[in-house]
């Protein structure tokens, strides 16, 4: 009875770090971003949310949105 409950809840653990993967990596995903990418090979990544990044994620959206057509 011992072996069947540790697996239970050894299964239970697994399927929710599992889980937790799973949708982390969805969220990332769906996330926009701005990668700034500088002459001395350095990476400036802004995120969607950012006062810095709105208005750059704005004039790819409407460029992206004028390709599509």
């Amino acid at each position: 009875m011992r072996a069947r409950s540790a697996l239970t809840v050894l299964g239970a653990a697994l399927g929710s770090a599992a889980g937790a993967i799973f949708l982390r990596r969805r969220t990332v995903r769906r996330r926009e971003r701005v990668e700034l990418y500088f002459d001395d090979g350095s990476l400036l990544a802004l995120t969607q949310g950012s006062p810095e990044a709105e208005p750059l994620l704005l004039h790819a959206r409407e460029l992206l949105a004028a390709a599509r057509d």
